[in-house]
């Protein structure tokens, strides 16, 4: 296979630090930009060790990361582009909290409609791109409650958050028509596992059990959702930014679907705590959708892919991870911490 020329752009977030230890194990050269400086180790999987080596994924020579802020410093990063000229580009960057979005609505947009513009329209005149991945969101559709959505392009988003990711898709859909602009689209399911941020409903439901302290479930859990662990969607992720044709969507879900409720349920069973000594039920969100159902069926055909980690696996692997790190996590906020 050949290697080539990634840059990841939001590569300090659970699936962009996922995306590039995928990335660096395949060969490829990879480049990382964040807002921020890199977090702790603990939430960094490409610092972690390979299994085969037992040495860390990246080093110096396959994995270059630069702290730049997308909303300030767009300059800075095409210059970066444009030193490394690389073939495929895939974001992960946004605003990404629901609730919060709607304190702070124009923080959304700014990010996740606006810097995104102003990226696209220089990135499209860039003759060595070959794809550009965009890591878009179900929320665009709003409540699936008409059971499993096949890939649309007609979106109905309750929230700021939704509407800010919505728009930015319509934008690139434009771009893609209009310039031939190479973007490929990727929507998955709930994704979890190892290394995800604490105020995640399986790590922060895993913490509470372990340690006692209680957490709110939001309108008792009983809102709908697939859960799909992190190594099935990265995978896919890869394989899309290497073969999918431009202008193309792609659902990356599982085929089953659980209430929140009955996930924590799971959870605290695995951990050995009653459900009611750490759960607190609270009022539902503001704008909040009943149910993400994708359908994954066009991937499923299209790249004979299949998520391979089951639920039950996929929360025992994260639990071994929150064990591992328990003293030092637990010392970490648990809560969003919102940066504008």
């Amino acid at each position: 296979m050949t290697s080539e020329r990634f840059l990841v752009i939001g590569s300090n977030s659970f699936s962009g630090s996922h995306f590039v230890a995928e990335a660096l194990r395949a060969g490829h050269q990879v480049w990382g930009v964040s807002r921020s400086a890199e977090p702790k180790e603990v939430f960094l999987p490409y610092r972690w060790g390979n299994p085969a080596t037992g040495r860390p994924v990246a080093n110096d020579e396959n994995f270059h990361f630069q702290s730049i802020d997308l909303n300030d410093q767009l300059n800075d990063l095409i210059k970066l582009i444009d030193e490394v000229q690389p073939s495929r580009v895939v974001n992960f960057a946004a605003q990404g909290m629901v609730a919060e979005s709607w304190l702070n609505p124009t923080h959304w947009y700014k990010t996740n409609v606006l810097s995104q513009v102003a990226l696209h329209d220089v990135l499209r005149q860039k003759p060595y791109l070959e794809k550009y991945v965009h890591v878009t969101t179900p929320e665009v559709y709003g409540s699936t409650d008409g059971g499993w959505l096949k890939e649309r392009t007609y979106f109905t988003p309750s929230t700021p958050y939704a509407v800010s990711r919505a728009a930015c898709d319509l934008h690139l859909m434009s771009f893609q028509k209009a310039y031939g602009f190479p973007v490929v689209f990727t929507r998955a399911a709930n994704v979890y596992g190892p290394g995800q941020q604490l105020y995640r409903i399986i790590p922060r439901a895993m913490l509470s059990a372990r340690t006692g302290k209680p957490m709110q479930l939001h309108g008792g859990g009983h809102s709908v959702r697939a859960f799909i662990h992190i190594q099935d969607v990265v995978r896919a992720t890869l394989l899309l930014a290497l073969e999918a044709e431009p202008g193309t969507t792609w659902h990356l879900s599982t085929r089953e679907s659980i209430s929140i409720r009955s996930l924590v349920e799971m959870i605290c069973e695995r951990c050995d705590v009653k459900f009611g000594s750490v759960v607190e039920d609270s009022d539902e969100r503001l704008g909040k959708d009943q149910c993400y159902l994708l359908d994954s069926a066009a991937m499923r055909e299209s790249f004979a892919w299949s998520d391979q980690v089951s639920l039950t696996d996929g929360l025992a692997d994260t639990l071994a991870w929150v064990d591992a790190h328990l003293g030092q996590i637990t010392k970490l906020p648990w809560t969003y911490q919102h940066k504008a």
